[in-house]
């Protein structure tokens, strides 16, 4: 079993540098399903997540070049191949797989995706789009079966405004007859770098990062060039590690935009943010000065659900009770045990955790239950006194690109190491 060892206490400065963006990249590698021709993808976050999709790709006939950040894709010879198992079991947005199958092939077999389990995530919203697009869609021994004689534009309303469902949706209408309308459609930045993507493939896509989006149909999809934006996720993660143990840090290649919510919170809290261009820079955090806050997970533009689990570290260190509410993934919080078992004072309430502080944490033994909670595991390390040894790391490396190098650059003592499955069982 491979696991992260850190020594906690030491003080990081530098620069570190975000990746392209994991909820995009796991968007756009399917994306180019759709094309006649070969699309390149700069920026691809080498994480396991695209990884996976390469292979699945390259099950499909598509022939994949990953290399340095960079994916090129010739999907010219893809079939629809069946897939009910393998690869798609290893990450959730798997799922994007039909959307494009279903807008080339209008056919597809793919098995039900995989990824964290955060609870209940149902994909009820994506079938109902494929479904109004006149696509027949059954579920057949724990694989979703897709298929349509042609597709044809509709009017779609989401109940609820999902990212992957709008994403999905607009994979297959790209290719159907006429116009379809996705109303109360997510805003999310990944969208419209989705969207952006697949109007320099050939596509009429309108109102994209809007509630309405607007498509009409074309008869084919051409190859293109494009770079995926940066990780707002990951850089609000290394916002919060800047805040909890840096000595001046600036986070290179953000969208400053993209990170609103989370830049307010933090001032909130009394963290010194200063935003340039394309840079974040952070100063030492004045500790006595940290303030508890209250928190609500919201779709964007909102404080999103997926930097609650890391900033809940940081909450450990202010003075005060502060709460946080996840209305996205009421679950998401298997993190606090394991902070608990790191000496934080966390409970759980329904959909509602309370973290008090401040309060010195320790070294331990802890295991990611998630990608985001091993993130805020590996944050709460650096900060312990001792050393902590975190479990279950395939999580994170489905979402963190070379995060190991990208520490220890800033002068943390983190390190992969394999131990014994004895070991791990005592």
């Amino acid at each position: 079993m491979d696991v992260y060892k850190i020594t906690g206490e030491n003080r990081l400065k530098g620069t570190i540098k975000v990746s392209g963006a994991k909820n995009s990249a796991v968007a756009l590698i399917p994306a180019t399903i759709l094309a006649n021709s070969p699309v390149t993808i700069g920026g691809i976050p080498e994480i396991s997540d695209a990884w996976s999709l390469k292979a699945l790709l390259e099950e499909f006939g598509g022939k994949v070049l990953f290399q340095n950040g960079v994916m090129t894709v010739d999907p010219t010879n893809m079939i629809a191949l069946p897939l009910p198992n393998g690869n798609v079991k290893k990450l959730r947005a798997s799922y994007y797989l039909m959307g494009a199958m279903l807008g080339r092939f209008k056919k597809a077999v793919i098995g039900l995706p995989g990824g964290c389990f955060l609870g209940p995530r149902p994909i009820d919203q994506h079938i109902k789009g494929f479904e109004a697009l006149g696509a027949k869609v059954t579920n057949e021994h724990g694989a979703i079966y897709l298929r349509a004689d042609e597709l044809i534009g509709a009017k779609i309303y989401l109940d609820v405004a999902s990212v992957g469902a709008t994403i999905n949706i607009m994979l297959a209408a790209v290719r159907a007859k006429g116009k379809t309308v996705i109303e109360n459609a997510a805003k999310e930045p990944e969208i419209i770098d989705v969207a952006t993507l697949l109007t320099n493939m050939g596509a009429n896509i309108k109102g994209a990062g809007t509630s309405v989006i607007r498509i009409e149909g074309v008869d084919e999809l051409h190859g293109t060039q494009h770079t995926i934006i940066p990780d707002r996720i990951e850089a609000a993660t290394f916002m919060i590690m800047a805040a909890a143990i840096g000595d001046g840090i600036t986070i290179d290649n953000v969208i400053p935009l993209h990170l609103e919510a989370v830049t307010a919170k933090l001032r909130e809290m009394g963290v010194k943010v200063e935003t340039e261009e394309e840079s974040i820079f952070i100063p030492r955090t004045d500790f006595s000065a940290l303030k508890a806050v209250d928190v609500k997970t919201l779709v964007y533009p909102g404080f999103p659900t997926d930097v609650q689990q890391p900033l809940s570290v940081l909450m450990t260190q202010a003075t005060g009770a502060s709460r946080v509410t996840d209305t996205i993934y009421p679950a998401r919080f298997k993190h606090i045990d394991e902070l608990n078992r790191m000496n934080a004072k966390g409970r759980v309430e329904g959909n509602t955790a309370m973290v008090s502080g401040p309060t010195p944490l320790q070294g331990s033994t802890v295991t990611a239950t998630d990608l985001r909670a091993g993130a805020a595991l590996v944050l709460a390390g650096l900060i312990a006194e001792g050393e902590t040894e975190v479990r279950d790391i395939y999580h994170i490396e489905r979402g963190y690109s070379s995060l190991i190098d990208k520490l220890c650059a800033l002068g943390a003592d983190i390190r992969r190491e394999k131990i014994s499955l004895e070991t791990a069982d005592k």
